[in-house]
């Protein structure tokens, strides 16, 4: 059996309950709100919330947060299977989880993905699902960085498997020609920063705009085509002037 792969709640260690509380809260959101746009996973999606790419992207399409920092795929699992998909029925599920399961081989981490993409299917039919690929971690080549494009490469392949999912590379662009990570990208190495994120977000925010206004009309007039470019934005643009600092982190928590 694939421990990554068992649904699990996290074991409250701190003993303060804040990964329960969290799931609960999320639970409530499924019950009180109609999200186009559900985000799961670890902490590359909870910090996406704090972000201003969160606010002039993805916030507009309706879209729950349901990060938790530090989750691994079966404590993904665990949620998805005990609430946070009931009551809703989004367009599409966005998923990024895994950089977590240091105890699991990355076929182990793989069919735990695989796993939560099948549980959303199961639960959402009707939905999109949007599986992004982790991001490399470490300043210099390390061997966790290679287990993540290991993953990343099985994910690719296994998940052609599940009707309506798609994979979205956001690890491209991300390590530099000499093989290191900028800390403008990644503060930490791990975690990205506000520039990371419009860097490594882009093509989740291009793709799920298409699928939010596939069945719209045409758009005839090619000046208004713009508006769908992150990059035509002066807020998100890195050259606006209203753009945030590079390097800043796009954190709210631990």
């Amino acid at each position: 059996m694939n421990p990554a792969a068992v649904p699990t709640p996290l074991e409250d260690v701190q003993g303060d309950g804040r990964w329960l509380s969290m799931h609960n809260r999320f639970v409530n959101q499924a019950r009180e709100m109609e999200p186009d746009v559900v985000f799961v996973g670890d902490s590359i999606v909870a910090n996406l919330q704090c972000t201003e790419v969160w606010e002039k992207w993805f916030a507009p399409m309706h879209s729950l947060n349901f990060g938790i920092g530090g989750d691994q795929t079966q404590h993904v699992l665990w949620r998805l299977k005990n609430g946070e998909l009931e009551f809703i029925k989004p367009k599409a599920v966005v998923v990024h989880v895994g950089t977590n399961n240091h105890q699991h081989t990355a076929a182990e981490v793989a069919g735990g993905i695989m796993e939560i993409c099948r549980t959303i299917r199961e639960k959402q039919p009707q939905t999109y699902i949007v599986a992004l690929t982790l991001l490399p971690r470490g300043e210099k080549p390390n061997r966790l960085r290679e287990k993540n494009s290991e993953i990343n490469a099985l994910i690719k392949e296994t998940l052609r498997s599940i009707e309506m999912c798609q994979v979205i590379n956001v690890d491209q662009d991300l390590v530099l020609g000499d093989g290191t990570i900028d800390h403008r990208d990644m503060f930490d190495y791990l975690h990205l920063t506000s520039q990371g994120y419009r860097r490594a977000f882009e093509p989740v925010y291009l793709l799920l705009t298409n699928l939010l206004h596939e069945d719209d009309p045409p758009i005839l007039n090619n000046a208004s085509s713009a508006l769908l470019s992150p990059s035509s934005s002066p807020l998100l643009s890195p050259s606006g002037d209203n753009a945030p600092q590079t390097d800043t982190p796009a954190t709210c928590g631990e």
